[in-house]
């Protein structure tokens, strides 16, 4: 396949016309190699639409999400972003001059997207997804759905820092802008989007007796 044709009709058929017109998410989405971030044998569905299998239950997230999670973020070059469950976007990000750090729970993923993410100078951690690495990061990312935004992540944010993420508590999520103030979280609704909710981050569920 010529994933370089591949990329490019992705982002004129999913990214710029669905109102993403960040100039810096284009070129770093046609220099990705976002084949390199699903399992090996979905690498030919990398550019559909589809949230393809990265590992086990984990999915990339439609490149159309991302680019609109990223643009609202309003990451800009020189930043530092934490990227938690989110290879794909770490690596776009990491393209577009940010500096990035990729947080996975689940070795398999890590197993699949490590070297890719090495390559594009993105650092790695394996630890909870609850539990972010660092603090005062500019931006947090993440590409799966959460049924709760963890209070943990809002933490580990400087003042002034945002958190894009998408939470989901049925069939439809809502994708949302947080941004880190003197009085706390303000947050914005975004979009409708619908990952399926991180296993890691999925409350246990409760027993009325």
């Amino acid at each position: 396949m010529d994933f370089t044709a591949e990329r490019k009709a992705m982002v004129d058929s999913q990214v710029r016309v669905n109102d993403v017109t960040e100039r810096a998410i284009h070129l770093a989405m046609l220099a990705v190699p976002r084949e390199s971030f699903c399992a090996p044998d979905r690498a030919f569905a990398a550019y559909s639409e589809e949230a393809v299998v990265i590992a086990g239950e984990r999915r990339l997230m439609p490149a159309r999400d991302v680019a609109k999670l990223l643009q609202a973020a309003d990451a800009r070059e020189g930043e530092k972003a934490l990227a938690i469950a989110a290879p794909y976007a770490a690596a776009v990000l990491a393209r577009m001059g940010l500096s990035v750090t990729a947080q996975e729970a689940d070795q398999a993923v890590y197993d699949v997207v490590g070297e890719a993410l090495a390559a594009e100078g993105v650092a790695t951690v394996v630890a909870p997804l609850d539990q972010p690495t660092g603090e005062g990061w500019d931006v947090i990312v993440c590409e799966g759905g959460v049924a709760a935004l963890p209070e943990s992540w809002g933490a580990a944010l400087r003042p002034g820092g945002r958190i894009v993420a998408v939470e989901r508590r049925g069939a439809v999520g809502k994708a949302a802008l947080y941004v880190k103030g003197r009085e706390g979280l303000s947050r914005r609704e975004l979009f409708d989007s619908s990952p399926a909710v991180l296993a890691a981050l999925t409350p246990a569920p409760t027993f009325a007796l």
